[in-house]
């Protein structure tokens, strides 16, 4: 049955988010909106939302990337679809130790003062206060999550599924433990993987240093390195075995400066000849590539660090120095004994840990690893295949590019929050003799054709053993180390329904639909998924993957807190509401491509919702309190002014559904801006203004203000709900009404044409009033010439709403039109259009005017020429920057011929 829409006198003048979010909000969340279960009747749609971490609070990219799922949910919601959007936190290792480690500094405590049952405490009970903190701040920008089902990656049934993971990854020979060079975060004091370090360019330097041969007469060679301190760790140099520069040192031994120890001099063909002097130092424990060669050749592995960056025993007299102090005293020395012959700046790659930015250190450790090739073999296929499609599409090559030169994944990290690695280990069985041949081999492991490797006294097991399998000891121990934060997400498209049990919500719901997520985390998370999926449940776990841009300032820089330059999306949803934020950064999301905000922007949002409350708040109050929606007048009745409108509203459903069906995001919202603002409220008000009151004309308005508003409620959906609740209406919530079905019956392109020309011809005129600046109580004489009879027919038809709209006191229309003396020219298609300007304005004055005008314009013009002609502005520039200053040029020049084609109007 139809509700009667609120009293007009309850219709507030100025429209306020901030009541109306709140009110609204809540109400959604009593009615049970936003849940959604198994239901065989209806097809799924379901997002999972990347999870933020708990130390988290909303910034600018996760109001873009959670408005485009919302978009996504509610749109899907209103077609029909079981939409289910599941949202939930991430516990993140690093940065949540981080923080809470920062609190105890406060109070004079470190973690290792409290221990590691104390400290956990303390970092769960830091969870529980502020953990969900973006969960509320989410619920501000009107996500329509199931609440409900909101999950956290260390609640005890995705901690089940992460050690199931891991157990049977092992028993399959997936996991293994070795000692090999891994990122080593001399401030987390933890290993990372390698999409956890982030390379930056640095302005370094070059050492050239004195390596004595051994047994040679004082002959020595000369070697380049950017970190000297690492010297201490040598234990051999090389070269490549065609470099004729270096064959006389085959077979010989070179010492190594300050500590003297002997060096193997090698040969390999690794060894770029185009490096430095062609000669390497090779340091097996502190350099990826020289832990390769050191296997090949044999060479021992000497570590010169301890976990927090300093230097360990090996390094001699320089033991206990920080790394960076150490190198500026071996610097030192190396000069004093005139063995540092040279330094040169130097441009170079340097990784840093991607949450504290310290500088990163190869570094050789025991780390447990998972095998990736078996597992991404798969992944290409599904991609290669479609059944998983990247948007845009140029991700695909970016992703398949990754899979297929992927790495052993590090997975255990130097920290305790987190999940603990499911492995015990056998004091008993572990003796010392044991120990170093596990030690010894660990640099040697491999794993394979479904073998798992094994240690003495090590079990991996589902729940904590109570005995050694092999002796019977209770004397076991876990192993200290906990998973990679990313371990646990990879599961997510799968462990948040609740395997290993396959319930009806995981048959029903998953695969999920589309994954929305930033490009920076494909390696990360969206590659890893993918593989999980495969290997755990069978299938791929999205359909599509929507990849948006990064937030950036209207500079190009990247917001962040350090540059000064983020912005809050709570102060703009306190500020302009939550609807004119999603508006504003949707408008300005072209697909793939990052986003450059700015306040000028959320100000364009805050505008185009008072459009539509003002708009709507006309509509409202000239409607009859009878009118039914319901019954729609007969066509004949209609009025071409109507039919134009309701062609134009079927041809805007039609063109957003296709937009959101191929997540063109900003396409939807760009056409919808145009049909309300431009088409809607510019002319049909105008143009209907004499028909209000007649049936026809009110059931349009009505009709066309409805499925606008239902087109318009994923974009903003506060808004929407509020007006449509004082529309005539069937249900109780926009949200799960209907989404508009375009009818073709109803678009004409005949009728479309007409009121194209119409407007056009009213538009010029006006146009011509506002450049000479005419009175806008004077009414102006106006003559249009045509050639075309079906032109000169049509606005003689619309001659009536000609005269009304555009002011004019006579109106001429024929083919054989002069143009009269002074007066103003304007062209719409083939169409001329003279508007008489004596007796208008002052000819004398305002040629002084558009003289001095185009004076203006034309300086302004040189300037952006010449800024727009430097090579360093076009190269340097952010391409945002480069693209404005381009618009505003052509804008100046279109502005410079219409002034120059008035001054003609007075020759």
């Amino acid at each position: 049955m139809e509700k009667q829409k609120l009293p007009v006198s309850e219709i507030p003048k100025v429209y306020d988010p901030k009541q109306v979010e709140k009110n609204w909000y809540q109400h959604w969340l009593d009615r049970g909106y936003f849940r959604a279960s198994a239901d065989p009747r209806k097809k799924p749609y379901s997002i999972v939302i990347p999870p933020p971490n708990i130390t988290g609070i909303l910034h600018m990219g996760h109001a873009l990337n959670n408005t485009l799922q919302d978009i996504l949910v509610r749109y899907h919601r209103m077609t029909g679809r079981q939409a289910l959007w599941m949202p939930g936190t991430d516990h993140a290792g690093i940065a949540t130790q981080n923080v809470v480690e920062k609190s105890l500094r406060e109070e004079g405590l470190t973690r290792h003062a409290l221990g590691r049952e104390k400290f956990l405490e303390r970092v769960w009970k830091w969870r529980q206060k502020y953990g969900n903190t973006i969960i509320r701040q989410l619920r501000r920008l009107g996500c329509s999550c199931d609440w409900d089902r909101t999950r956290f990656t260390m609640d005890e049934g995705l901690s089940q599924a992460v050690r199931e993971v891991f157990v049977r990854l092992y028993e399959k020979g997936l996991i293994y433990r070795g000692k090999y060079i891994i990122n080593w975060c001399p401030r987390c004091q933890t290993a990372l993987s390698d999409e956890e370090v982030q390379h930056k360019e640095v302005t370094g330097h070059l050492y050239y240093l004195k390596y004595e041969i051994e047994d040679s007469g004082g002959q020595t060679v000369t070697i380049a390195t950017t970190r000297p301190e690492t010297m201490l760790g040598d234990t051999a140099i090389g070269c490549h075995p065609d470099d004729e520069r270096y064959h006389h040192l085959k077979g010989k031994t070179a010492l190594l400066p300050l500590l003297g120890r002997r060096l193997r001099i090698i040969q390999d063909e690794e060894i770029d000849p185009q490096f430095g002097t062609g000669v390497l130092k090779i340091t097996p424990a502190h350099d990826p590539v020289d832990f390769n060669l050191a296997a090949r050749h044999g060479l021992e592995a000497v570590n010169i660090f301890r976990p927090d960056g300093t230097l360990n025993e090996n390094a001699g007299p320089f033991v206990g120095l920080d790394r960076f102090e150490a190198r500026r005293k071996i610097i030192t020395e190396l000069e004093d004994r005139r063995i540092l012959l040279e330094t040169k700046e130097h441009l170079h790659s340097v990784g840093h840990c991607y949450r504290c930015q310290t500088i990163v250190e190869p570094y050789l450790s025991l780390q447990w690893f998972v095998r990736m090739e078996p597992l991404a073999k798969p992944a290409i296929a599904a991609v290669k295949k479609g059944k998983t499609v990247f948007t845009p599409g140029r991700w695909t090559k970016v992703y398949l590019d990754w899979m297929t030169h992927i790495k052993d994944w590090c997975i255990s990290r130097q920290i305790w929050w987190g999940h603990r690695i499911p492995v015990w280990y056998c004091g008993r069985c572990r003796t010392a003799e044991v120990l170093r041949e596990i030690e010894a081999g660990a640099g040697k492991r491999t794993t394979g054709g479904g073998k798992a490797y094994a240690e003495p006294g090590m079990m991996v097991c589902r729940q904590a053993p109570e005995a050694c399998r092999t002796c019977g000891s209770t004397e076991l121990t876990q192993d200290p180390d906990v998973l990679d934060t990313w371990f646990s997400s990879w599961l997510w498209p799968f462990s948040i329904f609740g395997w290993p049990e396959k319930n009806k919500d995981l048959r029903y719901f998953y695969p999920t639909s589309c994954l929305v997520t930033g490009y920076e985390i494909i390696f990360f998370w969206v590659a890893r998924m993918m593989m999980a999926g495969l290997e755990f449940m069978g299938k791929e776990p999205f359909k599509e993957v929507y990849i948006h841009g990064i937030v950036r300032d209207e500079t190009g820089a990247k917001m962040s807190k350090s540059l000064g330059n983020a912005v809050d999306p709570i102060r703009v949803i306190d500020q302009y509401g939550a609807d004119a934020l999603r508006y504003a950064i949707v408008s300005i999301t072209s697909e793939g491509q990052d986003v450059y905000a700015s306040e000028e922007k959320f100000e364009v949002g805050r505008n185009f919702s008072n459009k539509i409350w003002n708009a709507a708040r006309f509509v409202l109050m000239n409607l009859d309190p009878g009118l039914s929606l319901s019954k729609p007048p007969r066509r004949a009745s209609l009025s071409p002014i109507d039919r134009w409108i309701l062609s134009r509203l079927n041809q805007a459903i039609a063109g957003v559904s296709l937009s959101l069906d191929r997540s063109r995001f900003n396409e939807a919202v760009s056409t919808l801006y145009d049909f309300f603002w431009h088409e809607f409220c510019d002319w049909y008000l105008e143009l209907s203004k004499p028909a209000i009151k007649s049936l026809p004309t009110q059931w349009t308005l009505a009709h066309v203000l409805e499925n606008t508003l239902k087109l318009l409620h994923p974009f903003m959906p506060f808004i929407t709900e509020e007006i449509w609740q004082r529309l005539p209406h069937r249900g109780d919530s926009i949200m799960i009404s209907p989404w508009p079905a375009a009818d073709k019956a109803w678009i004409d392109r005949k009728i479309e044409g007409e009121l194209q020309l119409v407007v056009g011809e009213i538009q010029a005129i006006r146009n011509v009033r506002a450049a000479w600046q005419i009175n806008p109580k004077d009414s102006v004489t106006v003559a249009i010439k045509t050639a075309r009879e079906k032109e000169q027919g049509i606005l003689k038809d619309y001659s009536t709403t000609i005269v009304q709209m555009a002011k004019v006191s006579s109106l001429q229309i024929g083919k054989n039109i002069k143009r009269p003396k002074e007066s103003a020219v304007a062209n719409v298609g083939r169409v001329e259009t003279y508007v008489v300007l004596s007796g208008l304005v002052d000819i004398q004055v305002e040629r002084q005017r558009i003289e001095a005008a185009l004076a203006d314009v034309e300086k302004m013009i040189r300037g952006l020429r010449s800024r727009l002609a430097n090579r360093d502005f076009l190269t340097k520039a952010p391409r945002e920057i480069v693209e404005k200053e381009q618009k505003k040029a052509e804008e100046l020049e279109n502005r410079k011929k219409r002034l120059e084609e008035n001054l003609r109007t007075l020759c």
